[in-house]
């Protein structure tokens, strides 16, 4: 395996660049799903070369239910320092895991509390307006799609204002979002140097509905203006771990509803900061993947090799 196994685990660095670059230069829907792909790819190399090394420390461990052909000399020289990379691997991988399910039993929880909370009230409808004075506003997948919505939100905005909130939710809820933002923080949990893509896909995934609630209203500045509404009053509000309407840097998402529309372009021109930053990000996703599948090979070959027939 050699150094290949390696490079996956820092590759996601050439990400970084991208990923402010397309939250301000790309339309929001592109970056959104440009970033989801490039950290959902980066994260599973990643996190496949975690369980190569993991495979040869745990040969080392006295009692592991693998042939013991498999801590033979010729399988460890696979793995430069193997006996500090092989153990540490097995903490990594371990802390990995643990990060992904907490993150997944937190967004279960919340998903089974807001269900259980919706099927108690009567109302069936799509809009679900909760008697609560603290401000909020999410949109809740499932079957049915609901958008929640306190009475505390909707008494701070008017008529116009409310048409532009539930046009965004929807939007999130169309989009599919969640998924979205749930598959960025797994790779996140899985890599801590793709954390900087979670925050990028919040704001482009916020964009993204801003730009349909203003699409849908016909008003820009009126979506704006919901927007730094909802913004000043539930600032203090815990935010849910679901597309949320008050979500991301407001006074970014304020002042592009203020701008043109962003062009809708489906790759960056070459020649420019972020069509160089965008090729880097293709170029350390595609070595990434091949240096993942590398190691995989010569590890099996490995393995291979030193299991007896």
């Amino acid at each position: 395996m050699g150094v290949f196994v390696f490079l996956p685990l820092v590759l996601p660095l050439t990400a970084l660049p991208i990923a402010r670059l397309a939250e301000r230069h790309l339309h929001p829907r592109r970056a959104a799903r440009l970033l989801t792909a490039v950290a959902v790819i980066l994260a599973s190399c990643s996190t496949l070369c975690l369980g190569l090394l993991v495979v040869v420390g745990t040969a080392q461990l006295p009692g592991n239910p693998l042939p013991d052909s498999w801590s033979d000399p010729e399988v460890r020289e696979a793995v430069p320092h193997d006996q500090f990379v092989g153990k540490a691997a097995i903490v990594a991988l371990l802390l990995v895991a643990a990060a992904c399910a907490y993150a997944a039993a937190r967004q279960h929880r919340f998903h089974a509390l807001a269900h259980r909370t919706l099927d108690a009230s009567p109302n069936r409808s799509e809009v679900a307006v909760l008697r609560d004075t603290s401000p909020y506003a999410y949109a809740l997948p499932g079957t049915p799609s609901r958008i929640v919505v306190s009475t505390g939100m909707l008494a701070c905005l008017d008529p116009a204002e409310r048409e532009a909130l539930l046009a965004h939710e929807r939007a999130h809820l169309a989009g599919r979002h969640h998924r979205l933002l749930f598959a960025v923080r797994l790779a996140g949990c899985a890599n801590p140097l793709l954390r900087p893509l979670m925050s990028a896909v919040t704001y482009s995934t916020e964009r993204w509905a801003d730009e349909e609630a203003a699409r849908v209203t016909g008003d820009r500045r009126t979506t704006a203006r919901a927007v730094g509404k909802a913004a000043l009053v539930s600032r203090r509000a815990s935010a849910p771990p679901l597309p949320a309407f008050a979500a991301g840097p407001v006074p970014r998402r304020v002042a592009a509803l203020l701008g043109p529309v962003p062009p809708d372009r489906r790759w960056p021109p070459a020649l420019t900061p972020t069509g160089v930053a965008a090729y880097v990000a293709a170029a350390g996703t595609a070595l990434s993947a091949l240096s993942a599948l590398n190691a995989a090979i010569a590890l099996f070959l490995a393995l291979k090799a030193a299991t007896p027939l």
